[in-house]
């Protein structure tokens, strides 16, 4: 029976909670809602709603998210590409008197359907996304966050800059430098330098926080507002208040394809950053209980008029990067915004979009993690390693939507792994001179004579994909020996393909009038070799199970080995 702390995860991190860690837990969190605020009420317009709606999901999904799941760092909210999901899927129903109802119902069945998908431990399917593909991931999106706030760094005004990819947005501030405001590019400046200096005389100073607030007393200072230096301008307040959600058939029809695709999206966004920011924590990612937390977040949001959420890149690299250590940090920023909503919406207002800006560009830049790139490439910068961190880091600069390289990163780890699961695992030895009491046993390349006795390794995992490979492989030693031994010691299991394969091998060499012997056998391959007739192929005196001693079942095999030499 699972312990009450499998399910939440938070009650494991009270009971080891170290007081040292109580500080960079709040000043990440808070780091967090200053960034956060204005992006959740933007997230919200994105939505087609009213802002406060994402200032209520920044509230609750951001508490649920970090209680329930398994990340340290990953902040759950509304996020871009969800918002626009959401967008999609309610446009037709916005005018209708019961949307909102509609849109909180979507909330709850993309909570529920996430839930589910942990529940039956689809989380293995993530897993096939390797570490290179985050590499580049990571560093694609640090380039992304970076770019993305060029235009407010700089104060050159896009309009319909949410209809713009990020390289269109970068060619547009190309080709309108001349529009840049000096007061505007003065604030975001004053923020990076700030952050730089902080970080130079302490790591535990909050850098981001103190660039963000001391810009704040120069805009009035020199009343810079009037400047052109944008401020985030007014907070709602409010908490949020609790509100059955409204269920009816029609509505769960209307409402199941949209919920489908953003629990989908939703739980590779929040996989996808909980992965990547572990590259540089060493935490171990439960994908399953991540997949519930994201759920329950929804689920429970869903009743406190909350729109869908996911895990957030900025926010959870902001929350790395500034100290965050663990879920209490995620818990915290929703608990921060709460008072900020019933406290301090009228001094929130004054906190400068430039320097919000600035802060996310020296985050986009940290997330490149520079000594891993360096890595890959040295292991070769056409290996497939080095491949998949490459494509995958521009397909997520290239593409208009980051889902789309998520979707690819994980096919091109799928077929990465495909492409190196398909080849047999395979050596050659000879038998060298012994002293009788011990066996040596000589790798060589390829054998160019034909030898007494060679000894094949197969190793791993024999099944269909590599049963073509394996087959090839055999069939091209055949003639090089007159009698062989199958070491199958390494060997965890084989299917019906590959010992359809291994029977050809046995068949051909009895054609060329030579001895096939297998040592090293397990109890479950000896049991799938009876069942398949296997073991009476090759005759059982010329099977060798494995044993405790190491080589044993491979000295049996060669001391059988000469007996068939002498016949």
């Amino acid at each position: 029976m699972p312990s009450m702390t499998k399910w939440v995860p938070i009650i494991e991190t009270v009971k080891g909670y170290k007081k040292g860690d109580l500080k960079h837990d709040i000043i990440g969190a808070l780091t967090v809602v200053v960034v956060g605020l204005p992006q959740y009420m933007a997230y919200a317009l994105i939505a087609g709603v009213n802002p406060i709606y994402g200032l209520y999901t920044g509230i609750i999904a951001a508490i649920i998210g970090s209680a329930f799941g398994c990340s340290n760092q990953l902040i759950t909210g509304p996020t871009n590409a969800i918002c626009l999901l959401t967008a999609s899927a309610m446009i037709r129903f916005m005018h209708l008197p019961n949307a909102y109802q509609m849109l909180f119902l979507m909330t709850f069945m993309v909570g529920v359907l996430q839930v589910l998908y942990g529940v039956v431990r689809l989380g293995k399917v993530i897993d096939f996304v390797s570490h290179t593909v985050l590499v580049g991931f990571t560093a694609g999106a640090g380039t992304i966050i970076a770019l993305g706030q060029l235009n407010t760094f700089l104060g050159i005004s896009i309009k319909n800059s949410s209809a713009m990819s990020t390289l269109e947005k970068v060619y547009y501030i190309i080709t309108h430098l001349n529009k840049t405001n000096p007061y505007v590019l003065g604030i975001g400046l004053m923020t990076i330098i700030i952050v730089l200096i902080c970080k130079k005389i302490s790591k535990n100073l909050p850098g981001a926080l103190i660039g963000i607030i001391l810009p704040i007393f120069f805009i009035i200072m020199f009343d810079l507002e009037k400047k052109g230096v944008k401020l985030t301008g007014n907070i709602p307040s409010g908490f949020p208040p609790f509100t059955m959600v409204h269920f009816s058939l029609s509505s769960v029809k209307d409402m199941l394809s949209g919920a489908f695709a953003i629990s989908i999206i939703g739980l590779v966004e929040a996989i996808s950053i909980s992965k990547s920011i572990a590259t540089k924590t060493r935490q171990k990612i439960d994908s399953n209980q991540e997949f519930i937390g994201q759920g329950l977040s929804n689920i429970i949001g869903a009743f406190f008029q909350c729109l869908p959420a996911s895990g957030s890149f900025s926010r959870s690299a902001i929350n790395y990067i500034n100290g965050g250590a663990s879920r209490l940090a995620g818990i915290l920023s929703g608990v921060f915004v709460a008072i900020v909503l019933m406290l301090f919406a009228p001094y929130a207002k004054y906190i400068p979009s430039a320097g919000l800006a600035g802060v996310l560009i020296y985050t986009g830049y940290g997330l490149i993690d520079k000594e891993e790139i360096k890595k890959v490439v040295k292991a070769g910068i056409f290996s497939s390693d080095s491949i998949a961190m490459w494509v995958t880091c521009i397909l997520v600069i290239v593409l208009p939507n980051l889902d789309y390289a998520i979707y690819s990163g994980i096919a091109l780890s799928i077929a990465l792994y495909l492409k190196d699961t398909n080849k047999a695992p395979l050596k050659l030895l000879i038998p060298a001179q012994s002293d009788g009491s011990q066996v040596i046993l000589e790798e060589v390349k390829t054998v160019e004579e034909k030898v007494d006795v060679l000894v094949i390794q197969l190793e791993g995992n024999l099944y269909f994909g590599g049963a073509t490979d394996l087959g090839d492989k055999l069939e091209s030693l055949v003639d090089k020996s007159k009698v062989f031994i199958l070491r199958m010691n390494h060997v965890t299991t084989v299917d019906l393909t590959s010992l359809t394969a291994l029977k050809v091998f046995v068949r051909n060499v009895r054609e060329n009038n030579g001895t096939l012997i297998i040592s090293g056998v397990q109890p479950d391959l000896a049991a799938l070799f009876k069942k398949s007739n296997f073991d009476t192929d090759i005759g059982p005196e010329n099977i060798f199970m494995s044993e405790n001693e190491v080589f044993a079942s491979t000295s049996n095999a060669l001391v059988r080995a000469r007996a068939a030499l002498n016949f």
